[in-house]
């Protein structure tokens, strides 16, 4: 019989003995077994709800689609709303997800939330509550307490979840974090993670005040967050670079880009986070900021620090020039992604390209040659990057199995997210920040304790 694998970062695992259960998994991802009790659920009349349903929410219904039935739906912008309900034949639709649990909680199983970042917990947190499993898009939530929060209904309930990085299920990506893990880059001292974002307006002013579209449930699309007017630059895109609702640069991109060294390193719980920005309004994020996070020794692996670049900041061309000199694999020179990780180790480098690591990985040994990375055991994914994440998440349901998506709440994707959404702390002040992980608190610092838990309007909870 093949072994259940145990949870990649689970807080009650330490870093040696989660080395040692790495091969005990490997079989598990692609058993047999596990497809076939997922086909099971899914004749037996899974019922899901979709709550956002444009964007990113589009894929994320489509995805759960294949394994089970879309029996409600529910989105801000009727447009989209009815347009998605007819093409996948849901009668029960809703603008304000409230009435959708209030209404139809009973008759649903699991529920996806694609909505802009400060209406991702409120929605999680109601419906795990309900005893639904839930898959929630990146960044798990706008706060740290938030974080911290979905993390314990979710232990608590028992609950299948799932955060969609959808390239946690990534093959490359995984084998390189096991890599990393196994010792192949020494004890790793640095990590740079870059991005081209943003990619919306950040560091402006609000635009001026409109009528709210008819087609649009302002009301709603606010959620918790404080009431403003309406006008351009929020719905349906541009919502990521304010404050009251995204999570700027870093919390849209962090999730991906630094997913790779999170699971190579057990990235949590650094002591101190320090911010350079181009300066912001208290309303809009700074248009560009670099950013250190300093990481203690953690169960015998070394300290380190990561070094965060936004808004056309890129790390010191000394550290990736050498890598450009590598073929591409087609012959030609390598070409410096506009996002990407490199890792800085006593035995070696590595250079991960791209948001997921899917642009080409390179490894240098530590004089600067190119190096051959050793084979190692490392959980397979089901099926492709974003559909096999998804398979992930209805399995654990299929099986019972809260643990089995590698980004579930408890073990993974709760911690992730704090650990990005910290960096905000710094951006907010301008500075450094001291972090006291145990109380979930800066530590001297009670200015930033609204942006570690921030107030909610009423109606909204928790």
């Amino acid at each position: 019989m093949t072994k259940k694998p145990t949870a990649l970062l689970s807080q009650g695992t330490t870093r040696r003995g989660f080395l040692s259960t790495t091969a005990a998994g490997v079989g598990y991802w692609v058993a047999g077994g596990v497809q076939a009790q997922t086909s099971k659920m899914v004749n037996g009349g899974l019922q899901i709800a979709c709550v956002g349903v444009g964007g990113k929410g589009k894929s994320d219904t489509k995805n759960a689609s294949r394994f089970g039935k879309i029996y409600a739906m529910c989105d801000v912008d009727r447009r989209t709303l009815k347009g998605t309900a007819r093409q996948f034949k849901t009668e029960h639709t809703f603008t304000d997800y409230r009435e959708l649990f209030d209404q139809l909680g009973d008759k649903v199983d699991a529920v996806t939330v694609s909505t802009p970042d400060h209406t991702h917990a409120v929605i999680a947190s109601k419906a795990m509550k309900m005893g639904k499993h839930v898959y929630c898009q990146k960044p798990l939530t706008h706060s740290i307490h938030e974080a911290r929060q979905l993390q314990n209904i979710a232990r608590e309930m028992g609950v299948v979840t799932q955060m969609g990085n959808q390239f946690t299920a990534f093959d490359p990506m995984r084998k390189t974090a096991y890599q990393v893990r196994s010792g192949q880059l020494g004890d790793v001292s640095d990590v740079h993670v870059w991005t081209n974002r943003p990619v919306w307006p950040q560091g402006e002013d609000r635009q001026p005040d409109k009528p709210v579209p008819d087609s649009l449930d302002w009301e709603s699309w606010i959620g918790p967050a404080p009431m403003r007017p309406y006008a351009d630059g929020y719905h349906d895109f541009k919502w990521r670079g304010w404050w009251d609702f995204g999570t700027g640069a870093l919390g849209d991109m962090a999730c991906h880009t630094v997913n790779m060294p999170y699971m190579a390193l057990t990235m949590r719980d650094p002591t101190s986070i320090t911010a350079e920005t181009s300066g912001h309004n208290g309303d809009s994020y700074p248009e560009w900021s670099r950013i250190k996070f300093e990481f203690p020794e953690l169960d015998g692996r070394a300290a380190f620090t990561l070094h965060w670049y936004d808004g056309s900041q890129l790390p010191p061309t000394e550290l990736t020039g050498p890598f450009l000199s590598q073929s591409d694999g087609d012959g030609k020179p390598a070409q410096l992604d506009n996002s990407g990780c490199i890792m800085v180790g006593s035995k070696g480098k590595l250079y991960a390209a791209g948001d997921y690591a899917q642009a080409g990985i390179y490894w240098s040994d530590a004089d600067g040659e190119k190096l051959e990375p050793r084979e190692v055991d490392y959980p397979n994914n089901m099926g492709g990057p974003e559909l096999g994440h998804v398979k992930e998440f209805y399995a654990g349901i299929a099986t019972g199995d809260p643990h089995l998506p590698v980004s579930n709440m408890v073990d993974y994707s709760g911690p992730l997210t704090e650990t990005i959404l910290l960096g905000n702390l710094a951006v907010w002040k301008g500075g450094k920040v001291e972090w006291d992980a145990k109380k979930a608190m800066p530590v001297n610092d009670p200015e930033l304790e609204k942006i570690v838990r921030r107030d909610y309007r009423d109606g909204y909870t928790l």
